[in-house]
């Protein structure tokens, strides 16, 4: 019973992430009691079934868990990791590192790591970056990609003035986001639309043409399903983009960092790609897809 009440939680979640609304997830739930450990998520779907996978595998090892997920973008959460509401935070180290410091250069996993520990605030602690990667992206139907030749993003800066980009409202003002895509490819749009975080509005109106391109994850299964076309970024605007965990100092001790970092070395692309797709494609339950994930890697 209370797997399927948790579960009906996350679903709950993921519909108001849809529609936009829903209270504070930092106000739900009560306050996490000393010696607990508080998951965050941002408010897409992968990043929450991240955090459950997180938080179960600390349970696992009896460790106390309060969880906190679907809160908001980064612009929201940082500042809640900072300060401890939130203990651990499900992150990808290119985008971070891009939040830290607009004029960024690191492109590799190794390289952005570095630059990131350099740049992080001293509460916070980076863990072990999983291979598995989610990158950002600007991605056409392959309708769009015949019509104007598309392949890379440096293909998008001739006729970007016609085409209207779908994505989060955060993404209009990033540096890995619209203002990179003009200072880097010179890429300016006729219109920005705000919609969700790669979610799936933002499919819908790329698929029915209210908008002809979209901010979507590269592991997000509706690219394939859909037959979309992820531009190529040959100048990579869009670092490495590596699922890592991000800790409050403070609130972690090397148990909670130990299982964290063997969850990490579990984690690739691939995986991540499919655990996406049980999740996106066939609706199944975040915390059972983390259950089972767990269980098959001897995690749990």
């Amino acid at each position: 019973m209370k797997r399927i009440i948790r579960g009906a939680a996350l679903a709950a979640l993921f519909a108001l992430t849809a529609c936009g609304g829903g209270g504070n997830p930092l106000e739900q739930g009560g306050a996490a009691q000393p010696g607990t450990i508080t998951v965050g998520s941002a408010n897409f779907q992968e990043n929450v079934l991240l955090a459950e996978i997180y938080a179960q595998a600390l349970e696992a090892k009896g460790i106390k868990v309060n969880r906190k997920f679907n809160i908001g973008s980064r612009e929201v959460i940082f500042d809640q990791i900072k300060s401890g509401a939130l203990t651990v935070l499900p992150e990808y180290n290119g985008a971070l590192l891009a939040y830290l410091d607009k004029d960024a250069k690191a492109t590799s996993t190794e390289q952005v790591n570095i630059a990131l520990k350099q740049k992080l605030p001293p509460e916070l602690e980076l863990l072990d970056s999983a291979p598995a990667e989610n990158k950002d992206s600007v991605t056409v139907t392959k309708a769009t990609a015949d019509k104007y030749k598309l392949k890379t993003l440096e293909d998008l800066a001739p006729v970007a003035k016609d085409m209207t980009l779908g994505g989060p409202p955060e993404f209009k003002t990033r540096m890995q986001g619209v203002v990179g895509l003009k200072s880097v490819y010179g890429i300016e749009f006729k219109e920005f639309k705000p919609l969700d975080t790669a979610g799936p509005v933002t499919v819908a109106a790329l698929k029915n043409g209210d908008i002809q391109a979209a901010n979507l994850f590269t592991t997000d299964p509706s690219i394939p399903q859909n037959g979309f076309v992820v531009l190529e970024d040959p100048k990579d605007l869009f670092s490495a983009q590596n699922v890592t965990p991000l800790v409050y100092k403070k609130g972690v001790d090397d148990k909670v960092r130990s299982t964290l970092n063997a969850v990490s070395v579990k984690l690739d692309t691939k995986t991540l790609t499919e655990l996406d797709k049980r999740l996106i494609v066939d609706k199944d339950d975040a915390e059972q897809i983390a259950k089972d994930w767990l269980k098959s890697q001897g995690l749990a």
